[in-house]
């Protein structure tokens, strides 16, 4: 054995047999003094072997005794707190990684709240603010060969990044600032800059370096969902640093390739969320997505098709970083292709929610204003045959927000990939979303140099100055020449003028029914439409005898002129034929919807005829009104102009002479009358839901027509709303659920809405105490699926309707058990 390294021993080995047994406070500093004469950097130090050896197998020794000796007692030995400081010299002077872990060792083994733990959690506050972490790191980023290096590492890098719970574990309430995830986690950010400065030195020093240590804290801290505070404070620094330095970008890209496969994808997400452009994320990753299939694979298929929680300036980020090398660019071609099968994929429509399509439109859109026209051209005819299948399926649907998306992403789509071929064109109100979805699919505008972006407002300037000062000029040459021009006239209001007819509009409800069938004179035509409404509600027994002739020939009229609001006088006109004779009508109705040679907008406006019928029908206290349609005749202009006023004059006259000894206002409550939806409800109801499983030549409701089933699926649930308190609603219900059941598991998320909306309905409608004893079964395997459609369905809207039916069959549970109980 060396001479040297023996006597390191018998020092080591007295020493700590006076710190372990002596309680002289003089003895104990010498003795210390003498050990911290082994310490880097004190005075009258050792031998550098000698600190080496010192450091190497007794240090870790050193400190467990003197954490062992910890006590109020034992630091008063010395006054002044001499002791207490040469104490926390050798934690915070000595090698970082073996005294951080002596602190974390003693911090984790001490007995339940005790002043050696708060002690030890506070000299560990104290380390940190020293920036002795970084020092801890920096040891790890040295070429070492033993061993017990990995060991080591893994230990270190367990206790680094778990720091936070650790204390928060052992000190509970009484836990310091400085060890809180929002505190510690900057730190640690801080640090990771000083030890990356260090690494960057020695490169340009000559020494090698290694920064594998500090890609496993990073992606370990990621992991552990620390990204926000750990990169808020490395992605700026890096930022700036990499924007001039190669050596910077080499270390920064080394620092990202070396993060295990396991944390990858926790750091690529926090990554693209805290770069603030493509050009930053290109600095800062390099060719990563060619390097590492784990990062391809998370930046090119799961933040792009798995999840759809980020922002659109991350998308942005994320495909513009793929579109700023020639390598990458492949990538992004690939991604164009896979993100066009996935927005026309029907079953991907089907089963994704509504804000994933959004988001995947919107990668779409931005991946076409990345692209070249050239670069589109060797795909073409590909591009073209997804694009086309994906509208005829996005048309297709029955939800107006996902034919809508279909609308505006094709639009834009056939623009782009063929430019030479006509462009397809849909009509659609412009909002917020098509808005920013247009604004996507804008190529990023291309860098010019400095001297024409500053000079471009310089040209346009003079122009439009000049421009804005010859025209008062011109208007005060021409001002005193002209000043008997007829501009100077002020227009006549014109308003509350009406537009004279010349036909008149029938007076009889039989006149109306000729009129529409047979009359050639087209405003005769529009002037019967316009008054029929009115005439069905003044004249009921006369529509009565014509109720069913009439509703077929309102059900077959087809709009001859350009009249305005044709549906709506049309609809209502129908509406009040079924309220005037509800039974006949609704039958023939009913009979109609599954008759061949109708269209699909005659069966819808069927259903919502019936609809509107029924709630009109269901109103309490149901006045006939008659409604003003169309422009009044000659004589009865006169009256309805002047009944008004000199009624609010004698109205005045009379309120003026009365004494009133009450001064509130008299509260009249709705008119009490009876539900005259009860006596006809099966005429709306029961044909409706009799031959839906029955396929027809041109209407196929199971199959295509999707759209109209889901229609049907939500009249009947309004149909069931309606018949509350009446004799048929058991037998409606109990039909309904049977319906409801046979459709739960239907692919559409229109018809699932309908479905959880009408048993809805029926639990509203039908009195608790006949559900259960009617329909106890029917309940009982209702509830487990509307959990399953509550937890798992991919349309938000049909979760909020599932859960809202579960909480009425909790209250209706409520409801009954008192009821039930002696």
């Amino acid at each position: 054995m060396d001479p040297a390294q023996s006597a390191v021993t018998l020092t080591v080995r007295e020493a700590l047999h006076t710190l372990s047994s002596s309680e002289d406070g003089g003895r104990l500093l010498s003795t210390l003094g003498a050990l911290k004469r082994y310490l880097s950097g004190a005075k009258n130090s050792a031998l550098p072997g000698e600190q080496e050896e010192f450091a190497r197998m007794h240090f870790s020794a050193v400190l467990r005794c003197l954490v062992g000796r910890l006590s109020p007692g034992w630091l008063e030995l010395l006054p002044d707190g001499q002791l207490e400081d040469l104490w926390a010299s050798f934690f915070l002077e000595g090698p970082a990684d073996q005294a951080f872990l002596v602190l974390m060792e003693s911090i984790e083994g001490a007995a339940g709240p005790s002043f050696r733990l708060m002690k030890m959690a506070q000299l560990l506050a104290r380390f940190l603010s020293a920036g002795r972490m970084a020092a801890v790191m920096e040891g790890q980023s040295r070429q070492l060969t033993e061993p017990a290096f990995r060991l080591l590492q893994e230990t270190l890098l367990t206790k680094v990044v778990g720091l936070p719970d650790h204390l928060g574990n052992r000190l509970q309430r009484e836990n310091l600032e400085a060890f809180l995830p929002q505190n510690y986690f900057p730190l640690l950010g801080e640090e990771i800059m000083r030890v990356l400065q260090a690494v960057v030195d020695s490169l340009r020093g000559g020494w090698d370096c290694s920064v594998s240590f500090l890609s496993q804290v990073l992606g370990k801290a990621c992991v552990h969902g620390r990204q926000k505070e750990i990169l808020g404070v490395l992605v700026p620094q890096l930022t700036a640093l990499t924007q001039g330095s190669c050596l910077w970008r080499r270390v920064c890209w080394r620092l990202v390739e070396c993060v295990p496969d396991r944390a990858m994808e926790a750091l690529l997400t926090g990554l693209v969320e805290a770069a603030s452009g493509p050009d930053v994320l290109s600095r800062l990753l390099g060719n990563l997505v060619l390097k590492s299939k784990k990062a391809q694979f998370v930046m090119t298929r799961k933040i792009l098709f798995l999840q759809y929680r980020y922002s659109t300036p991350m998308l942005q980020s994320l495909l513009g970083y793929l579109a700023m090398d020639s390598q990458r660019r492949l990538l992004l071609r690939q991604a164009l292709k896979e993100l066009l099968e996935t927005w026309g994929s029907p079953s991907a429509i089907r089963h994704t929610p509504l804000p994933q399509q959004r988001y995947v439109s919107s990668a779409l859109l931005i991946c076409l204003a990345h692209l070249q026209d050239t670069e589109l051209r060797d795909s073409r005819d590909e591009l073209l045959a997804s694009l086309m299948a994906g509208v005829k399926t996005r048309l297709d649907s029955s939800l107006p927000a996902v034919r809508r998306l279909g609308m505006i992403v094709a639009g834009v789509a056939s623009t782009r990939i063929h430019p030479d071929g006509p462009p397809l064109r849909f009509q659609y109100e412009e909002d917020e979303l098509s808005r920013e979805l247009l604004a996507l699919a804008v190529p990023p505008p291309v860098a010019d140099s400095p001297s024409e972006v500053e000079a471009s407002p310089a040209v346009e300037t003079p122009d439009r100055g000049s421009t804005d000062d010859d025209i008062p000029q011109a208007q005060s040459e021409g001002s005193g020449s002209d000043l008997d021009s007829d501009d100077e006239l002020v227009p006549y209001d014109m308003s509350g003028d009406q537009e004279l007819k010349s036909g008149k509009a029938p007076a009889y409800v039989r006149d109306c029914v000729e009129a529409l069938t047979s009359s050639e004179d087209w405003e005769r035509w529009e002037a019967a439409l316009r008054a029929l409404e009115g005439l069905i509600v003044r004249s009921p027994a006369a529509a009565r005898e014509v109720s069913v002739e009439l509703a077929k020939v309102l059900l077959h009229l087809e709009e001859k002129t350009s009249v305005v609001g044709f549906e709506g006088l049309r609809q209502r006109a129908l509406v009040a034929v079924v309220v005037t004779d509800p039974a006949p009508v609704a039958e023939y109705l009913t009979s109609q919807f599954y008759a061949l040679n109708f269209s699909l907008r005659q069966r819808m406006d069927i259903l919502d005829v019936l609809t509107l019928a029924a709630q009109q029908l269901s109103r309490p206290g149901r006045l006939p009104k008659a409604p003003q349609c169309g422009s009044p005749s000659p004589a009865s202009q006169p009256s309805s102009t002047q009944a008004p006023a000199w009624r609010a004059v004698m109205q005045e006259r009379i309120r003026s002479k009365t004494r009133r000894f009450s001064q509130r206002s008299p509260r009249w409550g709705p008119d009490a009358g009876p539900n005259e939806f009860n006596l006809v409800a099966g005429y709306f109801f029961f044909p409706l839901i009799r031959h839906f499983d029955r396929p027809l030549v041109t209407f196929d409701l199971l199959g295509e027509d999707q759209l109209v089933l889901g229609r049907l699926v939500h009249t009947l649930g309004a149909l069931m709303y309606l018949a509350v308190n009446t004799t048929v609603a058991m037998a409606m219900g109990k039909a309904l659920l049977e319906f409801v059941w046979t459709l739960r598991f239907h692919g559409d998320a229109y018809v699932r809405r309908g479905l959880l909306s009408a048993v809805s309905s029926v639990l509203l409608s039908v009195p608790a105490e006949r559900l259960l004893a009617d329909l106890p079964d029917e309940l009982l395997e209702a509830r487990p699926w509307l959990a399953d459609v509550a937890e798992q369905d991919p349309d938000e809207d049909c979760r909020v309707l599932a859960m809202k039916a579960l909480l009425l069959l909790e209250k209706l549970r409520d409801t009954l058990v008192p009821l039930s109980s002696p």
